[in-house]
């Protein structure tokens, strides 16, 4: 953990909740944090309004933060941020006293996700649904040139990305008989106990990985290195019977390319729920939606009410260690030590 200065004195402090889904989760942060403290929900305030408020602010919580607010916010302390990526945040336009957190809780519910759409894929659940609804029974009984479905018992996954999801998507493939593999950016990092994956590499491995494996999945977060890091050349090495999931973030996979490769048949479908584009845009300029070898979601796979309480209870334990003046946990930028009003200086650790 790394620490961060402590408001003083007793006043509490003003915490700007922008964030529709935490919102309802307002009664438990809240709960556990001090009286004191005073709450603004703004999430149906308009920029303006905002734009007034936060000047007085001393904690924003939320994924999304305009250059405008940030430069504003001359009393904020800390930024805290509903889930690990913090692209939505302009880091150069907040003052330099300002720390920045994140939290996570999210692996086990996107893992479930990935099996969900794996297997949804594997069984032709999509095209099924579709065909009983417009009163066809096509199944392998009545139709012998339907292929028939995969287990995936023996089958091979490789995780792109092996943080808290990509472990959590591990421990749950080898849980139902996947051989798992993995590249990273630092392969000789420690796993924790009960996964046993048959390889992880370096991301120069990443051409072994998606040649050696049936399902692929993405878990990178966005960063220049990582922007369009799967291409036409990337997925052609998959193969005709691989799958693709994406649960990071859009443009980490090239739009175009992974149309034409779906459409042509150069791997064998794809799960998406990270886009190109998000509300009011449509998710992507090509017709992803026509394509039956498509599983569309709307970003929403770490969407589970588990995810959200506990990630409510972690960002209230931030806040009380910030209003006590101790070390702060999931800090991506420290926010330098300054004399705060109405109480003594305090340094950051």
């Amino acid at each position: 953990m790394v620490g961060t200065a402590v408001l003083g004195g007793d006043r509490g402090m003003r915490i700007m909740l922008n964030h529709r889904i935490l919102s309802r989760f307002g009664e438990r942060l809240r709960a556990r944090t001090e009286d004191r403290h005073e709450w603004l929900d703004v999430c149906d305030w308009d920029a303006a309004r905002i734009a007034d408020a936060i000047a007085s602010v001393d904690v924003y919580v939320g994924s999304q933060l305009s250059e405008d607010h940030a430069r504003r916010a001359q009393r904020l302390r800390l930024v805290h941020v509903v889930g690990a990526g913090y692209d939505g945040i302009p880091l150069e336009a907040l003052g330099p006293d300002v720390t920045v957190a994140n939290t996570f809780h999210h692996g086990a519910s996107i893992a479930e996700h990935v099996l969900m759409c794996v297997l949804t894929l594997s069984r032709r659940v999509l095209a099924a649904d579709r065909e009983l609804r417009a009163g066809r029974w096509r199944n392998v009984a009545v139709d012998a040139t339907l292929p028939f479905g995969d287990t995936l018992r023996g089958r091979r996954v490789g995780v792109i990305g092996f943080g808290e999801t990509g472990r959590e998507i591990g421990r749950l493939c080898q849980a139902v008989g996947l051989g798992v593999r993995a590249v990273r950016r630092d392969p000789s990092a420690p796993l924790p106990d009960g996964l046993r994956p048959d390889w992880v590499g370096g991301t120069d491995r990443l051409p072994e990985l998606l040649a050696d494996s049936d399902i692929v999945v993405v878990t990178v977060p966005l960063s220049p290195a990582t922007r369009g890091l799967i291409g036409a050349a990337e997925l052609a090495a998959m193969g005709p019977q691989a799958l693709l999931v994406n649960v990071a973030r859009g443009p980490v996979v090239q739009e175009e390319a992974l149309y034409e490769a779906l459409s042509a048949g150069t791997i064998a479908g794809a799960a998406l729920d990270v886009w190109w584009a998000a509300p009011p845009h449509a998710p992507s300029r090509l017709p992803f939606h026509a394509l039956p070898n498509v599983v569309m979601t709307p970003h929403n796979s770490g969407h589970t009410e588990e995810t959200f309480a506990a990630r409510a209870t972690e960002i209230a334990a931030n806040i009380n260690r910030l209003a006590a003046g101790t070390p702060l946990g999931n800090v991506v930028r420290a926010g330098r030590a300054r004399a705060v009003p109405d109480g003594p200086a305090v340094e950051s650790v």
